[in-house]
């Protein structure tokens, strides 16, 4: 006759929290899942998709050629000005739609949240990549500039993955603070649209860092974008333009900044998202 066996189980408070981390490998489908889904939603069946990721950068770029290269006249460091300007609007789109698409994102998937568990940092790092395609999409436009313009790739293009990324977790750390206080406070859907606009104008997309003062320039570095659009500035006239380290220190610092408190306060505030969205 066989004796009982007796079990003993362990449940471990708290193990979801240690073990978060963990989890965005476990669940690293779901954000495959979740990317296609947003990608799909926004080109499928439709035909100002795809154009729209082309019109946005071109039309803007073509309103600067005429306000700021031919009437202001601003200098464009010797590179046309279409050329300069569209080298600018790339980055900053790209970051314009990231942090729109994470800010967004959390409300955008109310229903998925309240029903089941899953690391919820895995939302809006899956909201970006549709932001990246529009990025691929519209970069051919700037390689029909550039030859239009005889100007030809040079090895410097191939730092531009480096901008791209830090472009990428810019977007992705300010968008982790909008999209958590956008759960429990619903005006930030209105102030996203603002805060990209504002950033247009204070970014130096129509004109050149070096019309900055020289006493006000780390300032103005501490906007993470500058590094950003400058570098591919640099990176597409073939180191042409004004571009130093300086700007990328205070970048990749105020990106790192960004994204350690970004994700302390996502995960700090979490817990209350299903309860709350």
């Amino acid at each position: 006759m066989e004796k009982n066996r007796e079990f003993e189980f362990t449940i471990e408070s708290g193990k979801a929290e240690r073990h978060y981390w963990m989890d965005l490998w476990r669940y690293r489908e779901l954000f495959y899942i979740l990317a296609w889904r947003d990608i799909a939603v926004q080109y499928k069946q439709t035909i100002m998709g795809v154009l729209w990721a082309v019109l946005r950068p071109l039309l803007t770029m073509i309103i600067f050629v005429v306000v700021f290269g031919k009437i202001a006249k601003l200098p464009s460091e010797g590179v046309p000005y279409p050329v300069f300007v569209f080298a600018a609007m790339l980055p900053w789109t790209f970051f314009a739609t990231a942090f729109a698409s994470a800010g967004n994102s959390l409300i955008g998937n109310a229903n998925l949240i309240s029903k089941v568990y899953f690391p919820r940092l895995i939302i809006p790092a899956a909201s970006i990549i549709v932001a990246v395609v529009d990025f691929l999409i519209s970069f051919t436009i700037l390689i029909v500039l550039m030859f239009w313009y005889n100007y030809f790739p040079t090895w410097h293009m191939l730092t531009l993955p480096l901008f791209l990324l830090l472009g990428f977790f810019a977007a992705f750390g300010s968008g982790l603070f909008i999209a958590s206080l956008n759960v429990k406070y619903r005006d930030f859907k209105f102030i996203i649209p603002f805060v990209v606009q504002l950033g247009l104008y204070i970014s130096p997309v129509a004109f050149s860092t070096t019309l900055v003062p020289e006493k006000y320039q780390l300032l103005y570095y501490l906007n993470p974008m500058v590094a950003v659009i400058d570098g591919f500035r640099w990176a597409i006239s073939g180191g042409q333009t004004a571009f130093n380290m300086t700007e990328v220190i205070v970048s990749v610092v105020i990106v790192s900044l960004l994204c350690l408190f970004g994700a302390i306060y996502f995960r700090k505030t979490e817990k209350t998202f299903a309860d709350v969205i």
